[in-house]
């Protein structure tokens, strides 16, 4: 089985993280996803992270530095995730003057909702190091 490389965006703005849900049409619909996507060839992973970012939620962001880089085997697939902790774009943001408004499924949510959005398996030792680094 072939492993898929994915690029995922940890967006921290003002204290509230960048997060969505999965659609319908999608692999894992329905569960909670931070802005990412497959890596093309030749990508790294944290220029993905951004690319997909910004595709996907209309927030341009620039990834800071690695949290968690985990591989994980689903039904569907095996994938190899970096997880980046990514900041937006200050241009954006001090265009804007307040918290940028994502576009689709995303919206900011709190550090304290973490712990209580379903989000696929793979995601669960990240999601805990934002918990605890949180507090």
């Amino acid at each position: 089985m072939e492993t898929t490389r994915v690029g995922i965006a940890i967006v921290e703005h003002e204290g509230r993280f960048l997060v969505g849900v999965r659609q319908p049409d999608q692999v894992l619909s329905g569960k909670a996803e931070f802005p990412g996507g497959k890596c093309e060839p030749g990508e790294a992973a944290q220029d993905c992270a951004a690319r997909e970012c910004l595709e996907e939620t209309g927030v341009p962001v620039v990834a800071e530095r690695l949290l968690e880089h985990t591989e994980h085997e689903y039904a569907h697939g095996r994938v190899d995730l970096e997880f980046w902790l990514c900041r937006v774009a200050s241009d954006e943001a001090s265009e804007s003057g307040d918290t940028v408004s994502p576009i689709g499924s995303f919206r900011w949510c709190e550090w304290s909702e973490l712990a209580t959005l379903d989000f696929p398996d793979a995601n669960r030792r990240v999601i805990e190091q934002l918990i605890a680094d949180s507090r």
